[in-house]
Parts: structure tokens; C-alpha cells; sequence
């Protein structure tokens, strides 16, 4: 773990940066793609940083071109160049680095193409569609040697960080099990009929890798979510945030074992992923067993143990060891609670251990890494990221198998199940294809 990566803010953050690297007085200039909601924040975040420049941004929708063009004007930036396809955005060297809030089915080929053009990359979670482009993003940062981060940005936040160096001190023991959940209130999608495109969308570039389908309301902006086509649900939502943070934490890779069950509860509407889901996986750590459970919830919720409802939402981890337990409560907080275990007689006892809320700045963290060359620096490089993305794809896999998977890292497959090792993949629409050699 980087310990200068513990940002109190971003003033402080950048204070320190400009010491840390001998290139950071050097303007990086950045390309934002896929304006919709979450670019909002990738808009802000990078506007808010010495020597960043936005010189691009890029969607297929001109409404979310011109939402993302007023919003910089309003920050008193510079009006950036503007591109419908990422393709001829990538031509452009003046660009340093691109980042993407894409939908997710456009994840990985825009960050492989991104590092063929030379471009560092910024990508939203979950960082691939699929297990195949988890292998293929890591390999295309490594060929060309880009730095590449998973918009993980608990990773960036100081007490987070704090709270797993601390487990990897041994704060509450052996840690054997990690719980991550996500219960957000999230209504029902309804259904909508097909109809024509959008005045101003690019529909078959949106489309990109995934089958090409008649346009509808709900398979667009935000919604695409929901469906296997293009999204990887709840899970593979908000929920990577949390599994990412239960992998991370237990010290872990790639599981041997995963089962998920779950369903679609409540709602007769268009939405294909599941609403409800409970995951296991089980892990084999140099001979030691852990195991993660991990749960998603579409509605009406208390909060959970130490985690507790805020709003209508209930986010975060728990860790479990032989000395104590701690909870990673939000994104930038953490309680721990340690016990005591007598040698006969009374009960078990327990007290309040080491807190801390305190977040940091996840953007700047790629900048710096950006100016550096160096993807030690990267709290949530890609190879993390990509690997916390195939626990939410081989459980999605086990869910809609209705099955449990063995899955071997080395030959990375599934034990005896190629059925399950077939959806590792998709069939690409040409020539939007994620490619075999990078």
C-alpha cells in the first residue's frame, strides 16, 4: 500500500504531489467519455486540479454533450473539443489520457483502444463486461504500458486504506471472512415499448460490442443497467464498490469456489438481472480457506450490524477475525471493535477499537500516476480492479446456471464446466470487437 496515498483532501493532496513528482508542473489533458450522470463528477474532479485541462469530451447523445458543455462553462473552463465517436477522439495527440463513464458492455474496448493510441486510462467500475475482458484490459495496460485505474475510489480514501493496513498488522486477528452489502431502494423499471432513436443519438454506436436491438427507453441511458446485454446488474453496479473493498481487504485474488441465488422479486417489468442476490465465494489464501459472502437487496431494508442505514441505502463491509471485527461503513469511514476471550469463567467482552473518517481524491491519484510513470502509485490499478471484476462475473455466471463453480485460476476456467466457461465471452458485433491479441 502507497501511504502517501492517504489524502486528507485535495489541497493537501496536491501540496504533497508537487513535491513527489519532478513533472508535475506538466498540463495533462484529458478527454471525458460518456457524459451522462457520472461524468458529472469526472467533469468536477478534474476541473478542480492544478495544471488538468478537459480537452475533450465525447458521448453519442448531443443532449449529454451539451449538459457536459454547459456544466464546464459554469466551472469557467475553457470550452472543450467535441467527438460523437471515440475513434476519432483517440486520433487526437494532444490528448494525454481519456476517461471513460461509459456503459459497461464499452468498458474494455475503449480502454484497449485508449492504450493502442498511447492514452492513459481512467475507467469507470466495473472495468469489463465479461471474464475474457478482464484478461484483455490487463494485457493491453501491460503491452503499452499505460496507466490504467478502475474507478474504485474507496481506494483513494484514508480510512479505508488505514483500516486494511491495519488488518494486515493484525488488528482483529486472522481474518477468515469478509461481508460486503448493498441495499439500495431501487423501484421498478416498468416496461416500455419499442420505438424510434432519439433526435441526436448515434444508437449504433451506443450499441458498440453488444447485439444490435430495436431502441428502447429502457435499455438506454441508466437503465442498460438491467440487462445482460449491456450491464452486469446490482452487482456488478453499485455492488463492485463493496466487493472490491471485501477482496481487498481479506487479502485475496481469485476465488476457488462461487454460488450465487437470488431472483427478480416484486416487479413484472422489462429488467433481466436479478434484484436480489446472495453470493459465496471461498478462497484458498497460501493453504489458508477465507471466504466472502456478499448480498444485494432491491428494497425495503433495516440497516446491517455495523453498517447502518443512511437514507434509504445501506453500503459497506464487515471483516471478521480471531481478535475482533471492523466495518468499513461508508467511503471514507471506519469503526473496529475488539474482543477479548477469557480463559474460563465469564463471557466474551468487547470494546471500541481504532475509527477514522477520512477520505481522499481518486482522480488526482491517476494524475499523479499520470505525471509519474509509474503504476505503483495507482490505488486502484487495473490489474485490481480487473480481477475484483470476475468475482461479480463468475457469480452472475453461477446465478444464471443455477449452480456452483469451481474456478480455476491457472488455466482460468471453470472446473469441468464448459458451459460456464463459454459465457466467459460474448460474440462480438464487428467492429466493435474486443480482440484475442491487443
Amino acid at each position: 500500500m502507497d501511504r502517501r496515498s492517504f489524502l486528507m483532501s485535495s489541497t493537501a493532496a496536491l501540496a504533497a504531489s508537487s513535491s513527489a513528482f519532478s513533472a508535475a508542473s506538466d498540463r495533462v489533458r484529458v478527454a471525458c467519455i460518456g457524459i451522462g450522470g457520472r461524468a458529472k463528477d469526472h467533469i468536477k474532479s478534474y476541473s478542480n486540479l492544478e495544471n488538468v485541462e478537459i480537452a475533450a469530451i465525447c458521448d453519442i447523445d448531443d443532449s449529454h454533450i451539451a449538459n457536459g458543455l454547459k456544466q464546464i462553462e459554469g466551472l469557467n473552463k475553457p470550452k472543450p473539443q467535441t467527438y460523437k465517436d471515440i475513434r476519432k477522439l483517440l486520433e487526437n495527440k494532444d490528448i494525454d489520457a481519456i476517461s471513460i463513464s461509459s456503459p459497461n458492455h464499452w468498458h474494455t474496448l475503449m480502454t484497449v483502444w485508449g492504450c493502442q493510441a498511447g492514452k492513459d486510462v481512467y475507467v469507470e467500475k466495473p472495468c469489463s463486461h465479461n471474464m475474457f475482458e478482464a484478461k484483455q484490459i490487463i494485457a493491453a495496460a501491460r503491452k503499452y504500458n499505460r496507466m490504467v485505474q478502475q474507478g474504485s475510489q474507496i481506494r483513494s480514501a484514508k480510512a479505508p486504506q488505514e483500516a486494511v493496513a491495519k488488518m494486515r498488522e493484525g488488528l482483529i486477528g486472522d481474518v477468515y471472512l469478509s461481508r460486503g452489502i448493498c441495499f439500495k431502494w431501487r423501484d421498478t423499471i416498468g416496461r416500455t415499448p419499442t420505438g424510434p432513436v432519439p433526435a441526436g443519438v448515434d444508437y449504433d454506436l451506443w450499441t458498440g460490442p453488444a447485439p444490435k436491438r430495436e431502441f428502447s427507453k429502457n435499455r438506454f441511458h441508466y437503465n442498460w443497467h438491467w440487462f445482460w446485454d449491456t450491464g452486469n446488474g446490482d452487482l456488478g453496479n453499485q455492488g463492485i464498490h463493496e466487493v472490491d473493498v471485501a477482496r481487498w481487504g481479506l487479502g485475496v485474488r481469485y476465488p476457488t469456489k462461487v454460488s450465487a441465488i437470488g431472483g427478480h422479486f416484486m416487479f413484472d417489468d422489462d429488467q433481466e438481472t436479478p434484484n436480489t442476490l446472495n453470493c459465496a465465494f471461498e478462497f484458498n489464501d497460501n493453504g489458508k480457506r477465507k471466504m466472502m459472502e456478499f448480498e444485494v437487496r432491491h428494497w425495503m431494508s433495516n440497516g446491517e450490524s455495523s453498517i447502518r442505514e443512511r437514507g434509504n441505502n445501506a453500503i459497506g463491509n464487515e471483516f471478521y477475525g480471531s481478535k475482533g471485527y471492523l466495518a468499513i461503513d461508508s467511503y471514507s469511514s471506519y469503526k473496529s471493535w475488539l474482543g477479548e476471550r477469557p480463559e474460563k469463567g465469564a463471557g466474551y467482552t468487547e470494546k471500541p477499537g481504532p475509527e477514522l473518517k477520512a477520505g481522499g481524491d481518486h482522480f488526482l491519484n491517476f494524475i499523479e500516476a499520470v505525471r509519474s510513470r509509474d503504476r505503483k502509485h495507482l490505488n486502484a490499478e487495473i490489474e485490481e480492479g480487473a480481477i475484483s471484476t470476475t468475482l461479480v462475473h463468475l457469480a452472475n455466471i453461477s446465478y444464471r446456471l443455477g449452480r456452483t463453480l469451481n474456478f480455476d485460476e491457472a488455466t482460468y476456467s471453470v472446473k469441468g464446466d464448459p458451459e460456464a466457461t463459454q459465457m466467459f465471452t460474448r460474440n462480438y458485433r464487428a467492429p466493435f470487437v474486443v480482440p484475442e491479441k491487443v
